[in-house]
């Protein structure tokens, strides 16, 4: 009987770091975006609805091209992908320090570094999964607390910078960090285990046998025909809604709420902070309970969180609010590639995590515009954060009814 002995040191946390430093620059830089907002406007007198309308577009682009970058990584592996990711990523930023007229605000913002955002998360993801067997769902829960990590302390950053030296700048230091730290971090990134001569975590034989969540590899032709594919897309579509929208308008609802500039920043941070806990509690508690009940676990707090909101008007209850929607907000979304692997098995994890990511930016798209159109007709938010309380409730009632794969949807349905 030949004993599989495991490595004096496995390769896969060194992916794990790079993967969480990675995801601290590029999506703490996403989420600064709302702390730019009113200095940009200040000094161009756009409406809220056309400046927000620029990460509408970077979401609908990385909506757009997600389930590409996954078939790339399936392909070609994370480190080709993330270095392309990153030289956009970082370009997009050092453009966005020249802003002058609203075009280049859609061209830098919306397009350059949507495409380049396309290339993240799926690719990080997607390559955890592959190299974790066991553990796969703390360990997705550690690399994806960059992001809220990267929520914690870039807007304080950002603001600091803001503050200090002006937008401008602000821009292009948040490009020359992108550049150098991506792209270096990404060198780090292996595809698979075996590309290191290892196996993945928990990975010999009889324990591949035992954990394996789904008796079979689905292509994406053969997902795109069951029904739980297409839940998956729209639950996580009722995810992404009120996430992104939240993330853009906060300050700016806070700060006219009368609340000073430097404490609505740091109502980010603390979503920031509660969000590294929501992946990380969440994550683990998947390896234990399972992927179904944590999602609705993190669906009816992200619930609790914006019926709440409803009645938020000052600092401390705003904090309140943030703590509760940072947990559930990445204690929802760290869910994302565990439950594509327990369905659809790994052989396309890739394209079918990009799918299922693309359901998120998909509903990110939609909410920052419309919610912003809401503002600018009505002069208030509360209709707005009233209609993200209700997608998250479409969300959950879908979520109630997920189910392992049983009979798929006729292929003349679609």
């Amino acid at each position: 009987m030949t004993e599989n002995k495991e490595p004096r040191f496995f390769y896969g946390y060194v992916l794990v770091l790079a993967s969480f430093a990675i995801l601290l620059i590029t999506r703490g830089g996403l989420y600064s975006f709302g702390v730019f907002f009113e200095p940009m406007l200040v000094e161009f007198g756009w409406t809220r609805a056309l400046t927000s309308g620029a990460y509408s577009l970077n979401m609908f682009l990385h909506g757009l091209l997600v389930i590409g970058a996954g078939k790339l990584n399936d392909r070609f592996g994370p480190r080709l992908v993330l270095t392309a990711g990153g030289l956009l990523w970082g370009l997009g930023y050092l453009l966005m320090s020249q802003v002058s007229v609203v075009w280049q605000l859609y061209l830098f913002y919306g397009v350059i570094m949507g495409i380049g955002f396309s290339g993240y998360i799926v690719p990080l993801t997607s390559t955890v999964a592959r190299w974790f067997v066991r553990r796969r769902g703390m360990m997705t829960g550690i690399v994806m607390a960059g992001i809220g990590a990267g929520a914690m302390i870039m807007p304080l950053l950002a603001g600091w910078f803001i503050s200090s030296y002006g937008w401008r700048l602000s821009f292009t230091a948040l490009g020359i960090s992108s550049l150098i730290f991506i792209i270096s971090a990404a060198q780090f990134l292996k595809r698979d285990p075996q590309s290191r001569g290892q196996l993945p975590y928990g990975g010999t034989d009889l324990e591949q046998r035992c954990l394996s969540l789904t008796d079979r590899d689905f292509s994406l032709r053969e997902a795109i025909h069951t029904r739980q594919l297409w839940m998956l897309w729209v639950i996580f579509l009722c995810v992404g809604f009120p996430m992104i929208t939240v993330m853009v308008h906060i300050v700016i609802y806070a700060t006219g709420l009368g609340i000073p500039a430097a404490s609505a920043v740091n109502i980010l941070s603390v979503a920031g902070g509660a969000n590294i806990a929501g992946r990380i509690v969440m994550g683990s508690a998947t390896d234990r309970i399972g992927n179904r009940p944590v999602l609705l676990i993190g669906l009816i707090i992200l619930l609790a969180s914006l019926v709440w909101l409803q009645f938020a008007k000052d600092l401390w209850t705003l904090y309140l609010f943030t703590a509760l929607f940072g947990f559930a907000w990445g204690g929802s979304l760290v869910l994302v590639s565990p439950i594509v692997a327990e369905l659809f098995g790994l052989g396309s994890h890739g394209v079918l995590l990009g799918f299922v990511d693309a359901g998120i930016t998909v509903g990110g798209t939609i909410g920052p515009v419309l919610v912003g159109h809401i503002f600018d007709i009505t002069g208030s938010y509360q209709l707005g954060f009233l209609i993200c309380a209700m997608v998250t409730v479409v969300g959950l009632i879908l979520a109630l009814f997920l189910k392992p794969i049983g009979t798929p949807f006729p292929k003349s349905s679609l």
